[in-house]
Order: C-alpha cells, then sequence, then structure tokens
C-alpha cells in the first residue's frame, strides 16, 4: 500500500473504549475540514468504534491498517454539509454507467485524498487529489472524455466544473461515487 499522507497523528495506543472514540473527537475538531487524522491505538475494538463514529458523525472512515498489535485508522474531517450539497455541474454519469465503460482507454480522475486513494480505487483510475488539480490540468487532453469521481460526488462536482471551466469538453462528474462503488477495486 502506498504511503499515506496525514495532517495529524493521534497517539491512542494503550487506551480502552472509550477513550480512543473521546480522544479522536477532540482531535478531529483541531484540523480542517478535508484533512486527514491517522489514530494510532491497540484496542482491537476500536476498528469497528472508529468506523461507526464516523459514519454517526458526518465524517469519512476510510480504513484502518493493521502493523502487529498497532490499529493506525485514517478518517477524513467531512467538510460543513458535504454530504448534503447539492451537485451542480450538468453532466452526470452514474456508477454503473462507468462501470460500463472501464477498459475502453477511459480516464477516470480520482480526485479524492491520497489516502482514500490509497485504501481503494478503480483500476486505472489517476490521482490527482482536488487542491492540486489546478496545478496538474496540462497531463490531460482537453479532448479526451475524463471521468471525474471522489467518495460522494461532491468534491468530483467541483473539479468537473473546474476542468470545464479550462475548456475541458468531455467532462463528467461520477455519481454517487466511490461511497457506493461495487465494482472492481484496486489498492
Amino acid at each position: 500500500m502506498a504511503d499515506i499522507k496525514t495532517d495529524l497523528v493521534l497517539d491512542a495506543k494503550g487506551l480502552a473504549c472509550p477513550m480512543p472514540i473521546v480522544k479522536t473527537k477532540k482531535a478531529i475538531g483541531t484540523i480542517e475540514p478535508g484533512q486527514v487524522l491517522e489514530v494510532q491505538a491497540t484496542d482491537k475494538g476500536s476498528k469497528a468504534d472508529m468506523k461507526a463514529w464516523a459514519e454517526s458523525t458526518g465524517h469519512q472512515y476510510i480504513g484502518t491498517v493493521e502493523e502487529g498489535d498497532l490499529l493506525k485508522h485514517y478518517i477524513r474531517k467531512a467538510r460543513a454539509n458535504e454530504e448534503k450539497a447539492p451537485h451542480s455541474f450538468g453532466k452526470v454519469l452514474t456508477n454503473d454507467e462507468l462501470k460500463a465503460k472501464l477498459g475502453n482507454n477511459t480516464i477516470i480522475l480520482d480526485v479524492r485524498e491520497n489516502a482514500e486513494y490509497a485504501f481503494g480505487h478503480i483500476p486505472g483510475a489517476i490521482s490527482v487529489p482536488l487542491g492540486e488539480l489546478e496545478d496538474r490540468l496540462e497531463e490531460f487532453n482537453k479532448d479526451q472524455e475524463v471521468y471525474v469521481v471522489c467518495h460522494t460526488g461532491n468534491r468530483s462536482d467541483m473539479a468537473a466544473d473546474k476542468l470545464s471551466g479550462k475548456g475541458f469538453v468531455k467532462v463528467y462528474n461520477v455519481v454517487p461515487g466511490m461511497s457506493e462503488w461495487d465494482g472492481p477495486l484496486e489498492k
């Protein structure tokens, strides 16, 4: 698995339930929306706890890496109303429509953070986090079809709009995105 870029590492080693969650709740308040928190814990029950807590609070549980007795949990802090934001980019493709296009020299642009991408992405997808997109536009042909994907379709909506504004004519926002992707995955 690729190195995972995190914005803050929280040491919760040796703590038992509910302390890893209590410390995580406090730590996530210190990072910016969209940033990734790594929680290092040794409590085996923390894996299920972290996932449930993240989902109940609107943050994204990216995944857990086990290194011996050490569990490294990765959580992306949600942006305000991220899950409820309407999609405004006009050209939209469903997950099923994208699955039908896989393998046809399809350019899939994954605009999630590197940690999200590392835990699972569509085979052949190119990782360009939304914050880096402006600086990497020259990597893509403006006349080729580009399918933009993220976790829920919100960041990909912004990316598709940005690409369109820069002269890309065949750009599609894929919704609902990786949150409901049931096609092939690479890690």
